[in-house]
Order: C-alpha cells, then sequence, then structure tokens
C-alpha cells in the first residue's frame, strides 16, 4: 500500500502529533508499505530527523505568531506533486488543521481516499486562547472532517465529541506505547538524588508548557511538604510558570531513553490539561510503573481506572489536583499498588497492535472505494 502521511507535525517537533507520525510511518515501513510523509519545513537550524524510516518531503513554513515552536505551513505545490509521483492509495491526515485542509482538498481534486485522524482539540484552545470561537473552530472541524473517507478518534470521549458535533464516519483508534523504553527498572538512584537531595517524593509533569496546559494547578503540591515538583517539557508559558511554581525543577525537553528514565524517576505522574484528546505522556507513566494523577476529562477516562491505576479529578481544580497527590504521598502501598496494575494495563499496547488497526482501517476505506466504483 501506498501511502502519503500529511502532518501539521513531525521530528524533530516533540509533540503527540509528530511522535504518532513517526510511529505511523515506522509501522507501515515494518509491514512492507511504502510511506512518504509531507510535513512543515522545521525552524533554521533544526535538523530534520535522521531515523525517518520513509522520505520526508518538507514544504516552506513560518512560526505560529506567539508560539515560535509550533510551525504552520505555506501554500506549495510540493504536496500535491507528492500525492501524485508516490502514486497514493490512501492520504492520511494526520491532525488535520492548515497542511492537512489543502492534504483533503488535493486528495479530493485527485480521487483518493483519505483518512483524517483527529487529534488536536480545536475548540479547546479556541476557549483558552480567545475566550470564544468553539462554534467556528467546530465548524471548521466539521468542514475539515467531513470530506474524509474515514475519521479516526484516539478516545472514546473524542469519538463522542465529534460525533455529537456532527462529523461522519467517524472509528475509534486509540495509541501504541513504546513498552520497553518506558519500563519501572529504568529507574535511576543517582537522577532523583539530584532531583530531590532530601529524599523528597517526586512529582512530574511532561508535556508542552502552554496555557492550554494548565501547569499553574501544580502550585498546590509543590507546598506540599516532603514533595519536590518537576517540570520536564518547554513553551512560551515557562516563564510564568517557573514564578508560578516555586521550588519545581524545570529540566526543559528531553527525548527517548533520557525521557524514558526520567519518568521512571518520578513517584507519581500528575497531568492537568483538560483538552488531551488521548494524553500519551499518561500511558508512558503508566509504562513506567506509576501512579497517574489527571483530571476526568477527554482522552485520561480511558486510559486511567480510578481507584486502581491512579486519581482522576475534577478539570482545572487546584485543590483536587493537591489533595490526590496529597494522599498518594501519604501511602506508599498504594503508589506501588497503582503503578504495577498501569504497568499491566498497557503493557498490550504496542505500536505494533496499533497500527495493524490503522491498516484495517486503510483497507476498508479501499474497499469501500472499490465498492463505490463498481455500483
Amino acid at each position: 500500500m501506498r501511502v502519503v502521511i500529511v502532518t501539521e507535525s513531525f521530528p524533530p517537533d516533540v509533540n503527540g502529533v509528530a511522535h504518532c507520525a513517526l510511529q505511523t510511518a515506522r509501522h507501515l515501513v515494518d509491514r512492507g508499505h511504502a510511506p512518504v510523509v509531507v510535513a512543515p519545513a522545521p525552524a533554521p537550524g533544526h535538523k530534520p530527523d535522521a531515523f525517518a524510516p520513509c522520505p520526508v518531503v518538507h514544504v516552506p513554513s513560518l512560526p505560529l505568531p506567539g508560539y515560535p515552536q509550533v510551525r504552520v505551513a505555506l501554500p506549495s505545490r510540493r504536496l500535491a506533486a507528492t500525492l501524485v509521483e508516490h502514486r497514493a492509495d490512501v492520504v492520511h491526515l494526520a491532525s488535520p488543521f492548515v497542511l492537512g485542509v489543502r492534504g483533503m482538498a488535493a486528495a479530493a481534486r485527485l480521487g483518493i481516499p483519505a483518512v483524517a485522524v483527529y487529534q488536536t482539540d480545536l475548540a479547546g484552545y479556541a476557549r483558552t486562547y480567545m475566550g470564544a470561537g468553539e462554534a467556528a473552530a467546530w465548524r471548521r472541524i466539521r468542514s475539515v472532517h467531513g470530506a474524509a473517507d474515514l475519521t479516526l478518534a484516539p478516545s472514546s470521549a473524542a469519538l463522542h465529541d465529534l460525533e455529537t458535533h456532527g462529523v461522519p464516519r467517524v472509528e475509534l483508534w486509540p495509541r501504541g506505547v513504546d513498552t520497553e523504553r518506558f519500563r519501572p527498572d529504568r529507574r535511576d538512584e543517582a537522577l532523583r538524588r539530584e532531583l530531590a537531595p532530601t529524599g523528597e517524593l517526586i512529582v512530574g509533569y511532561v508535556g508542552r508548557l502552554a496555557p492550554e496546559k494548565q501547569v499553574e494547578l501544580l502550585a498546590g503540591v509543590c507546598g506540599l511538604e516532603g514533595v519536590r515538583v518537576v517540570i520536564v517539557g518547554d513553551g512560551p508559558s515557562r516563564p510564568g510558570l517557573e514564578q508560578a511554581l516555586p521550588g519545581a525543577v524545570f529540566l526543559g525537553r528531553r527525548t527517548g531513553d533520557d525521557l524514558a528514565r526520567v519518568f521512571a524517576s518520578f513517584d507519581v505522574f500528575a497531568h492537568t490539561g483538560p483538552f488531551e484528546t488521548f494524553c500519551q505522556t499518561v500511558q508512558e507513566a503508566m509504562a513506567s510503573g506509576l501512579p497517574v494523577v489527571a483530571p476526568a476529562a477527554g482522552g485520561p477516562l480511558d486510559l486511567v481506572a480510578h481507584g486502581h491505576t491512579g486519581l482522576l479529578v475534577p478539570p482545572r481544580d487546584a485543590t483536587a489536583v493537591r489533595d490526590a497527590v496529597r494522599s498518594l504521598a501519604a501511602d506508599p502501598g498504594l503508589r506501588a499498588a497503582f503503578g504495577t496494575a498501569g504497568r499491566a494495563t498497557v503493557e498490550g499496547r504496542t505500536w505494533a497492535a496499533v497500527g495493524d488497526r490503522l491498516i484495517g482501517h486503510y483497507t476498508t476505506v479501499l474497499a469501500g472505494r472499490r465498492t463505490a466504483v463498481a455500483a
């Protein structure tokens, strides 16, 4: 199968869309298929991922105003030319927003089936950044995804939101996790002594530092006696968070085995963002054997079994986050039980298993197109 993956983000970017697009390309190659990636060009001075498993076509891009870590693709003939030159059987649209919208239009013009992967809560972002615009965001989502042969939602909450807002032809497609990389035995006692020199309980957050992540909700956790908050990631909110989270350690961006070592060295993982369509870092924390505190909204509802693998708290409730962490800090046995259960829960969620489900979706879409043509 010849697949063109049109993605709004790709390594060296570090985010859920980029990671999922990379894993998809790797799995397609492993299964003998022929993918090509089309993505915005990285910022000047940033080298593309040398380990990309397939050809990557970069289109010109500019930084998003106010959020330069995000690159927005400019109009380019390279996208349509790639669909033609690669003789694509199917177009995979990863979180279509700008480049993906153009990819959808080009696929429709060329008569190529398109599978759109919903990954970004644009409506939630509209509320966060503009205080309004949610209805307009859903109109855009409906327009883009309604043109696809199939939309794939990463969680039951996302699937429900899409169907409620009139998006047709939606199926569930979750995300895999690398359980070989993220595992409890990567715990590093030397790193723990560096992060918490007096033996504090380490509560970690991993993710972008941006307004929609609401990392400032960890302020109350910073005030707990015997607790050290460690923040992994970067983004436009970092300067403000360094002021809002007294005593927290900011490690910046970490990737690969280094990130896995940091994860496994936490005692508790806390996520605060209420707009997650999936929340890959929760899965990585569970694979690392950590108890999880997360908002009872979006993707975490599928991932965290309350009272079994972690604690779900009301979204945007700093007091609830603090109290959940406090209860785990006071009970080592409960932390261990949640961590063990979390690891067991994700062990079968490999990228290979998830990738095979994706190929099954491609096959169904292609068969549907052939049936429609024959009719």
